[in-house]
């Protein structure tokens, strides 16, 4: 059996997310659509947000580096979303279930909940490191960690998950 080597430039694709405005742009919409006597509106897929480059800040490189035998330690895979919900009394967490290529479902929960409707993620294709130590949140163990990028725009943090190609085979390793 062959592995399958996957570069992170050759996958990464840009992922749909919520507004930073999401919450005022939704109300502007029920003001819209409940003043408008038209037919209902029809759903089309999200575009991509273009930013204003110069109102991004993104934190500052790590001066120290790392040597390659301990990064190597971390175990990147690919992992297919097979569903995701809502933490009961969360108001920021999510909770995964992930097909990471093995026999076991895997779940994974990550505070992306403000940039995120749970309903969107299902089906998506991301990356997550599978060899962190289970960490409880909210009586749940977490057992991993999904990729963001996360940074700052005009003033408010803006949060992207790391989604890749759909034709990607759960469980292959990312180098």
């Amino acid at each position: 059996m062959e592995k399958a080597r996957v570069s992170l430039r050759d996958i990464a694709t840009i992922p749909t997310m919520k507004t930073l405005d999401a919450k005022k742009n939704d109300s502007k919409a029920e003001k819209v659509a409940s003043s408008s006597d038209e037919a209902p509106a029809v759903s089309v897929p999200a575009q991509s947000v273009q930013l204003d480059l110069s109102k991004v800040k993104i934190e500052p490189l790590f001066a120290d580096d790392v040597d390659f035998e301990t990064f190597s330690k971390s175990d990147f895979r690919v992992v297919k979303v097979e569903a995701c919900e809502a933490v009961p009394k969360s108001k920021k967490l999510l909770q995964f279930t992930l097909n990471d290529g093995t026999d076991r479902k895997r779940t994974i929960l990550s505070g992306i909940h403000e940039y995120y409707e749970p309903e969107e993620l299902v089906g998506k294709t991301c990356v997550a490191i599978t060899n962190l130590p289970p960490r409880k949140m909210m009586g749940i163990a977490s057992e991993g960690m999904l990729i963001s990028a996360v940074y700052e725009y005009d003033g408010r943090e803006g949060l992207n998950l790391l989604m890749l190609d759909d034709s990607i085979p759960a469980g292959a390793k990312l180098y």
